[in-house]
């Protein structure tokens, strides 16, 4: 059978690899803090016997787009976002240290600070958990104060710090629980030159125009994949009449 069969079947498949990545972003567009999955394809020679004219194309993940997204005044005092560089740290389900730019926070009942996804906001020491308080203020160096409950508005208490970081981007890679690790698999350093503003979140930076007009245009290639196979298909049968008449 003609190799071309072989050729398009591959493009197909990493079509429909590619084409996940694109609805993964498109289901994020208005995930807090979501930075978009980049790919593109590589051309990529077929080894083996014969005059090198058969080309696979392969669909590579090249990582995020680390643009940052654009900010939304929320008013909700544990709303928090990272300006320019900069993560949040926060300890995720398997104990280990993560990063993140979903500034969304939450306190459970026990006053434990969390992100919106449960896992816990780290400080200066550790686990941040927040004391019953009349009002809650976040500096724009993460640092957490309170004015206890049943106390004047000028008794404030400094509570602790978020630990900001910003280790590089080329440094670090998403994890299975959505994110951002060391590579290394070690911790960052806590950086005091990030910043955050208080009562603001900060969007997904997927544009959900331009992730729709790719999936078309994806979807159009995987047609053209799937017309190739049958082209040469039909070409092997063609070919093996004609072999039976002779």
């Amino acid at each position: 059978m003609d190799r071309s069969v072989y050729v398009a079947m591959t493009g197909a498949t990493q079509i429909m690899r590619a084409q996940s990545e694109v609805a993964h972003n498109l289901a994020n567009a208005s995930t807090t803090g979501f930075k978009a999955e980049l790919s593109a394809f590589k051309s990529i020679p077929i080894q083996g016997e014969g005059a090198q004219t058969r080309i696979n194309s392969v669909a590579n993940g090249n990582g995020w787009d680390m643009s940052a997204g654009q900010q939304q005044t929320t008013g909700n005092d544990l709303d928090v976002s990272v300006q320019g560089q900069g993560w949040i740290a926060v300890q995720s389900a398997d104990g280990t240290e993560g990063y993140t730019r979903a500034g969304n926070l939450r306190m459970d009942a026990d006053g434990l600070l969390t992100d919106s996804r449960g896992n816990t906001v780290l400080g200066g020491g550790g686990p941040i958990t927040i004391p019953q308080a009349a009002n809650v203020r976040i500096g724009s160096d993460g640092t957490i104060s309170v004015v206890p409950q049943g106390q004047g508005p000028n008794t404030v208490t400094t509570i602790d710090r978020l630990k900001l970081v910003n280790p590089g981007n080329d440094q670090l890679q998403l994890g299975g629980d959505g994110l951002m690790h060391l590579k290394d698999g070690s911790q960052a350093q806590a950086d005091p030159d990030v910043r955050v503003v208080q009562g603001t979140l900060e969007s997904s930076n997927v544009n959900p125009s331009d992730v729709l007009v790719k999936m078309i245009s994806l979807s159009r290639e995987f047609e053209m994949q799937v017309r190739s196979i049958k082209a040469a298909d039909e070409n092997a049968q063609s070919a093996s009449k004609l072999l039976q008449i002779g």
